[in-house]
């Protein structure tokens, strides 16, 4: 496969860029102070979110999940995970090939 192929590929830092810009801007719109409570509420309702869209996706959940909720609820985790590693001042491609990288 080319890079082509692929798609742009985008870098960790680039999706970090993203969702802070967004996360600044709902911030500003709605007036939220995003204090510790806030980043692992979030944290724990887009598990939740990824949760339903899951079992619905299979059917075992409440109602039918539409196609493509259980990607945007994983983008919505996975957005939210990158918030709250910036706000801790983790560098997550670092932790990750620290962590992950030591099995290989």
């Amino acid at each position: 496969m080319t890079q082509q192929d692929l798609g742009e590929v985008v870098t960790l830092e680039q999706l970090n860029d993203l969702v802070r810009r967004v996360s600044d801007l709902y911030a500003q719109r709605f007036q939220i102070d995003r204090d510790p409570a806030w980043y692992l509420g979030k944290l724990s309702e887009e598990l939740g979110e990824v949760n339903a869209a899951y079992l619905k996706s299979v059917g075992q959940g409440r109602g039918t999940g539409a196609p493509g909720d259980l990607e945007d609820e994983v983008a919505d985790l996975l957005g939210f995970v990158l918030l709250f590693a910036d706000w801790q001042g983790i560098d997550v491609a670092a932790a990750l090939q620290r962590k992950w990288g030591s099995y290989l």
